[in-house]
């Protein structure tokens, strides 16, 4: 095991320790750092980490290149992308809609911040289901395509994040420029390779 996995497991973890920490101290009647509203509070708190995650997952190949950031951490960044953005789906209906999974199926037609969020979680699924070595064997070159989806779900994370944001849109302008760039280094990577399929098959 390369040493800097270890390392990247519990980086990965300790946002869900501090926030699992706040909530043993908020059930004790102890100080808290989960504000008035302790369910949206959470509710935010697990939607970021997942941006952020997600973001940090397509830093990996760019990292790689310029600085041999080691390719193999991020399929784990992924998978606590993936686990951070379902905690943020339960937190949601747990904590705001109160457990009322009737009202799910509404929330998600007729907001429509909610919608786009739902969607990003569902494009994240195949990509945590098929993260294995198993799966990558089995699709092939099918793996990379599918894969691709990421930059779908990072659209979306991306308009969910913005339509929800009421007044300080500091937070949304910071993800969505690193956002562009990463999108924008992937589209000049594609760019790159055509060009040297196109000259090798002259």
């Amino acid at each position: 095991m390369h040493p800097v996995k270890p390392l990247v497991f519990v980086l990965c973890l300790l946002p869900m320790v501090y926030c699992v920490y706040q909530v043993i101290a908020l059930s004790l009647g102890h100080s808290h750092r989960l504000g008035a509203d302790p369910g949206e509070a959470i509710v935010h708190f697990t939607g970021q980490w997942a941006l952020r995650l997600l973001l940090l997952t397509l830093c990996v190949t760019p990292l790689q290149r310029f600085l041999s950031w080691p390719r193999r951490v991020r399929r784990m960044l992924g998978l606590f992308c993936f686990f951070y953005a379902l905690v943020h789906a339960v937190s949601y209906t747990t904590f705001l809609l109160g457990l009322r999974f009737t009202d799910l199926g509404g929330e998600i037609l007729e907001r429509p911040y909610i919608t786009v969020g739902f969607a990003a979680l569902i494009t994240l699924l195949p990509l945590a289901v098929t993260s294995n070595r198993w799966m990558i064997r089995r699709l092939k070159r099918r793996w990379q395509t599918l894969h691709r989806l990421v930059y779908v779900t990072l659209v979306l994370a991306l308009v969910h994040l913005v339509w929800q944001t009421r007044a300080d849109y500091t937070e949304a302008a910071v993800y969505g420029i690193a956002g562009i760039a990463l999108m924008s280094y992937r589209i000049l990577a594609v760019n790159r390779w055509f060009r040297s399929v196109r000259r090798e098959s002259r």
